[in-house]
């Protein structure tokens, strides 16, 4: 019924207030939940509908534009989201074998666009300089066929094309022998497909904006183009044609800006070799925040950093959160090297995805996360300048580049928030048992295992990090730096072995061994780690292990073990561990009272305990095993005191072969060979090593 606002009582006020705001809670927890939709990849065709259907609130837009503190688990979902988007296309794409015989040198790009258009629409012509690697008759582009192409000419002459299946085939005027360069130019128009959303109109703050996000395989999606994972593009220009009432944004170094009609055309020039997946296209009216980098050293001199905000983004707030940008650019310069693009620029550009895109000089940013802008710049050095060869070295962007991210927390928090980082890290890729950083032959086909978060990215970063711990800090930076610089692999393609030879090269010795268990299998260790202290001054480590999956039978790591003391005495000590049942006789300065095992996360494993027996040496004298080497019975003698509450069998792999609870037990069903036996008691716990005849 009908009530009228005078009658309504204080707490009748309060009572409709309580509604509302419920209301208005479940609204957004609903709208929360539908980004975590997003997460179980929602196509961003639904995903743009149901944007277009104005279910947003005001105060969230608001609170998504001011997420700038150091980013939680959400916004590193939504990286990932966005980083994967375009890439569900993979499923169904292979490398076309039909634009393999040329080598793209040159791209001019001419676009026009207009926001206004509800339906999304590009006007194109392309200038493309190919380099014929066999004799050719037709070149092909990869292309979609919703883009209509209205002539095709080389040398103002026309050709005859036709367009199918994603393809553009153009016939060539006479063979183009292997060696000679030739040019064409494609005029085209039309809706690019939404299907992947590598091409999108959406709205901010009532205003309509145009970007595309095309890895992987986005870009043919609104432009010709050749995209795979072994040709880079050596250099091109991009013209945006926009109402001068919107800014374009692409790539590289702005070069003019001319307004003509009514008309804004802006011409970027970018001179260094990327993949087709990397340009991007940016329309909207964009205001600018611009700041600068480097030392104004000789060896290290400013250069520009531009940022491309919408003018409701353009706050104290967030431009705040923008300046991060310079403290991780001098790490990652002094870490990795001077940045790759220094003689052009670095920037950001805002658009509607709620992660980021590291487009090539200019990564796209849909939230202000420090972790995020870190991971995206980043990017520039692992996955722009040096980029995966294939997508079974997904690692190489991905996780080298999210280990970038945990240097800025080492470097910007501190040893305890880095500690704390790897935990995160580690806690999630052993959610689950299995699990390789190289991928197989038919995970390379599927979009989820590519972009998958828990090896990918958190894997990917926390091997890089073990590496790290392997090699030490001098060794490992140096080698990642001889990588980026490698002639073969800088502004190309590199494999898993590229990097290797080159961690190897400066470590002195093989990590075949480390490769084989964490990066081309599975799984992770667990650790049981027994400190016997044998009085003051010395302290006897045994080492077991077993495995989370059968591929790998042991993994070979140092391990750091800190031991502790009265009065907060630590004494840390670093074993390699190679074998199971592995001693270690270490100094201490103390006596020792407490057990840490790996306290700074330098390990992926799960689940690992410590044992510390002050009078284990004397109960290990005080226990015997009989016979040794035995046959087929084993007896073990103990003190009267001392009762036995159970004996595990394992091999030398850490793999549990028998569990007893008596002091006499049979063995003839062991395979012949060393055998270590836990041996745990009232009084604590030992290991014995016996043989099988």
């Amino acid at each position: 019924m009908k009530i009228r606002q005078k009658a309504l009582s204080k707490q009748r006020y309060y009572c409709i207030f309580a509604f509302f705001l419920c209301k208005l809670i479940i609204l957004t927890l609903i709208l929360l939940v539908f980004n975590k939709v997003e997460l179980l990849k929602v196509t961003p065709k639904f995903y743009n509908l149901l944007r277009m259907k104005k279910i947003t609130l005001s105060f969230l837009i608001l609170f998504v534009l001011i997420g700038f503190a150091q980013t939680d688990n959400s916004e590193f979902d939504r990286m990932v989201v966005a980083e994967m988007k375009s890439a569900s296309s993979l499923q169904e794409f292979r490398v076309n074998p039909n634009t393999q015989n040329y080598d793209v040198t040159y791209h001019e790009l001419r676009f026009t666009v207009n926001p206004d258009n509800t339906t999304p629409y590009i006007n194109g012509v392309v200038q493309t300089t190919f380099t014929a690697l066999s004799d050719m008759n037709v070149v092909t582009f990869d292309m979609a066929t919703a883009l209509v192409v209205s002539s095709v000419t080389m040398n103002s002459s026309n050709l005859s094309f036709s367009q199918s299946n994603y393809e553009l085939n153009i016939n060539l005027p006479a063979t183009l022998t292997t060696g000679s360069a030739a040019t064409v130019e494609i005029t085209y128009a039309g809706s690019p497909p939404q299907a992947e959303g590598a091409f999108t109109r959406s709205m901010h703050g009532g205003t309509p904006i145009i970007f595309t996000l095309s890895e992987p395989f986005g870009a043919r999606d609104w432009w010709p183009c050749k995209q795979d994972l072994t040709d880079k593009i050596a250099s091109f220009d991009i013209y945006i044609t926009c109402p001068e009432t919107y800014i374009g944004v692409s790539n590289g170094l702005l070069q003019s800006s001319v307004t003509s009609g009514g008309l804004t055309t802006r011409h970027f020039k970018h001179n260094y070799p990327i993949p087709a997946y990397l340009i991007s296209l940016n329309v909207t009216n964009y205001t600018s925040y611009n700041i600068q980098a480097g030392l104004g050293t000789a060896e290290r001199p400013f250069f520009p950093i531009n940022n491309y905000l919408y003018p409701e983004s353009n706050t104290t707030t967030i431009r705040n959160a923008i300046d991060v940008t310079v403290p991780i650019m001098n790490i990652f310069e002094q870490k990795f090297g001077s940045y790759p693009y220094r003689n052009e620029q670095y920037g950001h550009v805002q658009f509607n995805w709620s992660g980021g895109m590291e487009h090539a000089t200019m990564s796209s940013m849909g939230s202000w996360g420090r972790s995020l802008i870190a991971h995206e710049l980043g990017h520039q050095w692992f996955g722009n300048k040096v980029t995966c060869g294939s997508w079974k070295d997904i690692w190489l962007n991905e996780g080298l580049t999210e280990y970038t991210a945990g240097i800025v927390v080492e470097e910007l928090d501190g040893q305890t928030s880095f500690v704390s980082w790897k935990n995160n890290k580690i806690t999630n890729i052993t959610s689950q048992t299995g699990g390789a950083l190289y991928l197989t032959e038919a995970e390379a086909l599927d979009v989820n295992r590519i972009f998958s978060s828990r090896l990918s990215y958190n894997k990917g970063s926390m091997v890089t990090h073990m590496l790290r711990w392997v090699m030490g800090d001098t060794n490992f930076f140096l080698a990642l730096r001889n990588y980026l610089n490698d002639t073969n692999l800088a502004y190309a393609y590199a494999q898993t072995n590229d990097l290797k030879g080159h961690l190897e090269a400066v470590h002195g010795s093989s990590l075949d061994a480390f490769f084989n268990d964490w990066v081309y299998m599975q799984g992770y260790p667990t650790y049981t780690v027994d400190v016997q202290a044998l009085g003051f001054g010395q302290a006897r480590i045994t080492v077991n292990q077993t495995q989370s999956h059968p591929s790998v039978s042991f993994f070979e790591m140092p391990l750091q073990i800190r031991l502790t003391g009265a009065g907060g005495a630590i004494h840390d000590v670093v074993v390699n561990n190679t074998s199971n049942g592995q001693q270690f006789v270490v100094s201490v300065p103390f006596l020792v009272t407490g057990v840490v095992f790996d306290p700074n996360k330098h390990i992926i494993s799960r689940n690992s305990t410590t044992t510390l027996s002050n009078d284990s040496f004397e109960l290990e004298e005080a226990i015997s095993v009989y016979p040794n080497p035995a046959n087929d019975e084993l007896h073990i003698m103990m003190p009267t005191t001392t009762q036995l509450e159970r004996v595990e069998i394992y091999n030398t792999l850490g793999q549990l072969l028998a569990t007893h609870q008596a002091a006499d037990f049979r063995i003839d069903n062991l395979s012949s060979g060393m055998h270590v036996m836990k041996i745990t008691t009232s009084e604590g716990a030992i290991h014995k090593n016996f043989i099988k005849k």
